[in-house]
């Protein structure tokens, strides 16, 4: 096992104190610390530190011995380290977004190198060849918006400036209904979305809105657009057509390919395969492709499905619909030992306590602090204080 930092990106959305606290970093410029990865996907590579001098990029480690970094088994089904974990701080709404399936990453992927789109070029949809699939846990009390509404028509209905999308909706289902208002002319966006504002803004900037209504996030969006109400953001709709899906933390819900959804509020641990393809559709100062979206958009009703996990002893565990991820909450008291085996390659971080590691090797680890654990190894977790992880792993 070795101990292992991961890469801090700074999007302008992330909170200034979550991460920085987790990581016990200072933040003297104020800086938004939005994700932390761990992994090795090039957008924020993991380093591993061989000794308390050395350290080396993950993905070089892995190179150096797949067998005995990645073990037969993730080599053979997946070529390379399957899943990146991460920690979000979410102080400002992300972008109403769908991934891509594998097919299509692969497929969008080779398109783009064919276009000769630099990986790094702002206008880029297609970052890798993978799709990505993903698991959240919520560390705080999180809000978000995930697929369509089972209320939709109820919801069309009951707002008078929305009756005029009824019989598109009639006529064309929820396809032809989120087609026309994310291709609508933007006159006719904000000539629809306008008198929303009016409407909501002066309630919410009142304190008079609950989370739990779309009023809420659309005043918190538009209230930024006053007083002309000009050029409305169209992900507004978004806000209204989806669910609005309230965690506690420790609940959790997996997000699968063509899932339509968008991160409102709060802090989570975020489990996907190695993958970073977002395809945006509003909410969002980055790249849109409504085209794109729409083509991988799973266009159903959804019934959220929140998740409590599966318990055994200090084992929380969380099963995911796909295989390249697991993701497992452990929660110890001072004087606690948790024993495990690896089957495959593991990323342990703790979110509260102190402890102490014993496998082919010792280390010493505090809140914040993670470990890269290798196939094949039998290690222990002794808890030197309360303490909570979340150990990310294939099935």
């Amino acid at each position: 096992m070795y101990r292992l930092t991961g890469k801090i990106q700074h999007y302008a959305w992330g909170g200034n104190t979550f991460i920085p606290e987790l990581l016990s970093v200072e933040n003297p410029e104020n800086k938004p610390f939005a994700e932390y990865w761990m992994g090795t996907h090039p957008g924020g590579p993991s380093q591993v530190w061989l000794n308390e001098t050395a350290w080396t990029g993950l993905p070089e480690l892995i190179h150096s011995d797949p067998k005995k970094y990645l073990g037969d088994k993730v080599i053979s089904l997946f070529g390379g380290f399957p899943y990146l974990l991460k920690v979000l701080d979410v102080k400002d709404m992300l972008s109403i977004q769908v991934h891509p399936n594998k097919v299509e990453a692969e497929k969008g992927f080779a398109r783009e190198n064919q276009q000769g789109v630099p990986l790094d070029a702002p206008h880029r949809n297609y970052k890798d060849n993978n799709h990505k699939p993903e698991m959240m846990i919520a560390l705080s009390e999180f809000w978000l918006l995930h697929g369509f509404s089972p209320a939709l028509h109820e919801i069309l209905d009951n707002h008078e400036i929305f009756n005029t999308l009824l019989p598109v909706f009639e006529a064309k289902g929820i396809q032809g209904l989120y087609q026309y208002v994310m291709e609508l002319p933007q006159e006719g966006v904000d000539g629809m979305l306008k008198p929303l504002a009016e409407k909501v803004v002066p309630l919410y900037e009142a304190g008079k809105l609950s989370k739990d209504s779309p009023d809420f996030w659309a005043g918190r969006v538009m209230s930024s657009s006053k007083p002309e109400y000009k050029n409305l953001d169209r992900g507004i709709f978004s806000i209204y057509f989806f669910n609005i899906v309230h965690l506690q933390p420790g609940q959790a819900i997996f997000q699968g390919a063509g899932m339509p959804h968008a991160y409102l509020e709060g802090q989570n641990i975020e489990l996907m395969s190695n993958s970073d393809n977002v395809l945006r559709a509003g909410l969002t100062p980055k790249h849109i492709d409504v085209p794109e979206l729409l083509k991988h958009t799973v266009f159903e009703i959804t019934h959220p499905q929140v998740l409590n996990g599966e318990k055994k002893g200090p084992l929380l565990t969380f099963h995911c619909p796909v295989p390249d991820f697991i993701i497992h909450k452990i929660e110890l008291d001072k004087g606690e030992a948790f024993m495990a085996h690896a089957h495959g390659p593991e990323i342990i971080i703790a979110t509260e306590g102190d402890l102490h590691w014993q496998g082919n090797g010792d280390l010493t680890t505090h809140k914040g602090e993670a470990v890269y654990v290798l196939p094949g190894e039998t290690y222990t977790i002794m808890a030197n204080s309360p303490a909570v992880l979340f150990k990310a792993a294939v099935p």
